[in-house]
């Protein structure tokens, strides 16, 4: 189990299309804060169903997208 498996089975109970997060909700539901290594994990997210789409750092948000 990786440090962001919470998040990814919220993004995946959440049955959206598409999904956007701030980073301070992010943190919220995994218990860590969204970091470098992110990039690295953002892998797993695929056995969910889900891909990790534009990540803003401006806005501090990152959009999920469903997986056809």
């Amino acid at each position: 189990m990786s440090k962001y498996t919470p998040l990814w089975e919220y993004v995946q109970k959440n049955g959206s299309e598409t999904l956007k997060l701030t980073f301070e909700e992010i943190q919220n539901i995994a218990g860590v804060p969204i970091d470098h290594s992110f990039l690295q994990y953002k892998k797993e997210l695929t056995e969910y169903g889900y891909q990790a789409g534009k990540i803003s750092m401006k806005e501090q948000t990152v959009i999920f997208n469903k997986m056809d």
